[in-house]
């Protein structure tokens, strides 16, 4: 494994956390203030704090933090030894120092840069065209909640890092891989169009309901929503008759084809939501799964946060947290694989004089770039 350099905002944040996942050394390399992602509510015990945003806590967790004021001649040299030792560096642009000067002190180095990740998230997810199809079609656009494009474009830009820290393996060659964002977001809009390419069919705003599926939609049920997904399968329609047992619906031989059951949508829609009205979440869920009907319960944040299943394959862990004392916490899908351990998201700067040392810094050397306020 190797050494990662974390520079990223918001948009690449995630990428660095799936590399420490996979066991990289990941510095996060910060201002002494903090950035962005610290201060992204809400905030763990509800009191804003650098230390205490949920997303810092997330996108964070097994790094290291070095907290270095990259505007001073002294922090962008401390930066630039440090990136002497570093098998890739994940960043935004600007860079805090040239690429020639990167390249000088560490050719082999592969560098990821994020291009339009400065583009506020609603103005890149309206231009990608993927507004167009979120919410209701007679109400105004909606974007999706808990800033989760940004979790998205870090699964590219971890997929560009990795798959240039391989190149570099095999070839002892450095790279730089540009990512934007702008089309990180585009690229979720391709289902849109293939439907539209292959079936002539456009995706427009449907709320709850799916656009693309025929019977497919969020559904009321006794304790919340759940989700259908009726594929184009007479075998899944001819199972969901039998479990209903709505004697009109079993009894119209035009549902049968798939062309009626698309026409029909909102009706066929209703009966089912009217029908499952009275069950719960986990009643209608665990048979449809035995029906082998696709379907899932519509979880909330707190569903998950004490989801058996997750905590079943040890994604959600139990730790001591510093702060908070006992918790379950979400250590990520490639470090469940793994099986490795996650360590929370570090303080401000809590790296500093391990890291200073790793680079040969004496302790008065250390002591005098504290004192200057370069880190």
């Amino acid at each position: 494994m190797g050494r990662v350099l974390d520079l990223s905002r918001h948009a690449g944040v995630y990428a660095a956390r799936l590399l420490a996942e996979q066991g990289h050394d990941v510095i996060r390399v910060e201002s002494p203030l903090g950035d962005a992602v610290r201060r992204q509510g809400p905030f763990l015990g509800n009191v804003p704090d650098v230390e205490d945003g949920a997303y810092h806590q997330f996108f964070n967790a097994g790094k290291r933090s070095l907290a270095l004021d990259l505007t001073t001649g002294t922090g962008r040299e401390a930066f630039l030894r440090l990136a002497r030792t570093a098998d890739a560096i994940v960043a935004g642009t600007p860079l805090p120092v040239s690429e020639a000067e990167l390249r000088a002190v560490n050719p082999e180095v592969v560098l990821v840069l994020l291009t339009a990740d400065t583009l506020p998230e609603l103005c890149a997810y309206a231009r990608s065209g993927l507004l167009s199809i979120t919410g209701h079609l007679d109400r105004a656009p909606v974007l999706m909640g808990g800033h989760i494009m940004y979790a998205a474009t870090g699964l590219w830009v971890m997929i560009a890092a990795a798959s240039a820290l391989l190149v570099a393996r095999m070839t002892g060659q450095g790279q730089t891989v540009t990512v934007d964002i702008q089309q990180c977001f585009e690229s979720f809009l391709d289902h849109a169009i293939e439907n539209y390419m292959a079936r002539g069919r456009r995706v427009e705003r449907s709320g709850a309901r799916g656009s693309v599926t025929a019977l497919a939609g969020a559904l009321p049920c006794a304790d919340g929503f759940w989700m259908l997904s009726l594929m184009d399968s007479r075998e899944q329609w001819k199972m969901l008759l039998e479990w209903m047992q709505d004697p009109e619906l079993t009894n119209d031989p035009t549902l049968a084809k798939y062309e009626q059951r698309l026409a029909r949508r909102d009706e066929l829609l209703d009966r089912i939501g009217t029908w499952a009205g009275g069950q719960s979440k986990l009643e209608l869920v665990s048979e449809a799964q035995r029906r082998h009907i696709p379907a899932a319960p519509v979880s909330t944040s707190l569903d998950l946060a004490a989801d058996a299943q997750l905590i079943d394959r040890r994604f959600l862990v139990e730790i001591e947290h510093p702060k908070h004392g006992r918790m379950l916490f979400p250590r990520g899908a490639l470090a469940t694989i793994w099986d490795r351990e996650m360590k929370p998201a570090p303080g401000l700067g809590s790296a500093n004089d391990e890291i200073l040392s790793e680079l040969g810094y004496t302790e008065e050397e250390r002591v005098l770039l504290f004192e200057a306020s370069v880190t």
